[in-house]
């Protein structure tokens, strides 16, 4: 049913939400301004253990250095193929100064292009793209975020009809409010695309813990139903049906060996320790100008 996409917001991403990206001294992240995504499509059968060994290089790289800009990187477990890396900014600037600092060391730059030459080896495709931060359609954002626990990102990607923005708006808000109600703790972070996505792309990111929280999601839904009534999921309903184009939800799992987390992360929680034969833990994909290197944007999932 067309209700169900609203649903797919509203119910899978309730749990504990939000996009990886800036961290916070408290080891939380919370969702950034400005989020680069990188999808990288993975050949058949150079997916596992050969594709962590070449991102590990960038990793090393990045460590080494001692980068600043971190990233969290996982690879799908549901839909196609693909691996993920998230990378975060206050702003545009902030990407800019990011990207010039990493063209600008030699040693660096040239550890990152040994890598993608590697890594390029086992890819099929890559594509970038860049999402600003909705605080509009976000929920509950002072929540706690991405923690060292996190293991899971679920990211549900919505494509809005031309022309037909206002009746999204007005289904965002229903749906908003009827959460404030029925579930006054639950939070999810929204972005909407700003290059490399259509135009009208929006991104709900859930972080979760464990499976145990999508098993627990199930249960809420009498809870929204009855907050939203009859004629509440009828209008929705209609409204879903008018401005969504198409819509998607993939799980995702994040990777130690693809993700360059904080230090405050690997001494939190052993799962972000570097494996043998890998370097400390992880750097931000190749900064986010160079797109084909690293973090950068994609369409979400």
């Amino acid at each position: 049913m067309k209700i169900f996409k609203w649903l797919c917001v509203a119910l899978a991403i309730a749990a504990l939400g939000s996009a990886a990206a800036q961290e916070q001294p408290s080891g939380t992240m919370s969702p950034p301004k400005i989020l680069t995504i990188m999808r990288e499509f993975v050949k058949p059968g150079k997916a596992g253990t050969m594709h962590d060994k070449t991102e590990t290089a960038f990793v090393q790289a990045m460590a080494h250095s001692k980068w600043p800009t971190h990233y969290l990187g996982m690879n799908s477990l549901s839909g196609k193929s693909r691996s993920l890396f998230f990378t975060g900014y206050e702003s545009f600037e902030a990407w800019e100064k990011d990207t010039a600092a990493t063209q600008k060391n030699a040693m660096l730059s040239a550890g990152l292009d040994r890598a993608g030459v590697a890594d390029g080896e086992l890819l099929d495709s890559i594509d970038t793209g860049v999402f600003a931060y909705s605080t509009e359609y976000s929920l509950n954002q002072k929540a706690e975020h991405a923690t060292p626990a996190t293991r899971y990102f679920e990211v549900a990607v919505y494509h809005v009809k031309s022309g037909h923005h206002k009746d999204w708006d007005d289904g965002m808000k229903m749906v908003l409010e009827a959460y404030k109600k029925a579930l006054p703790d639950a939070h999810w972070a929204c972005y909407e695309s700003v290059y490399g996505a259509p135009e009208g792309t929006y991104l709900f990111i859930v972080a979760r813990r464990s499976a145990t929280e999508i098993d627990a999601d199930f249960a809420h839904n009498k809870d929204f139903m009855a907050a939203m009534g009859d004629e509440g999921m009828k209008k929705l309903e209609e409204l879903s049906a008018a401005s969504i184009e198409s819509s998607e939800a993939n799980l995702f799992a994040l990777n130690p060996n693809m993700s360059y987390v904080p230090a405050e992360w690997i001494k939190a929680d052993d799962f972000w320790k570097p494996k043998a034969g890998n370097s400390l833990a992880a750097a931000p994909k190749k900064p986010a100008e160079k797109p084909a290197e690293k973090p950068g944007a994609g369409q979400g999932q």
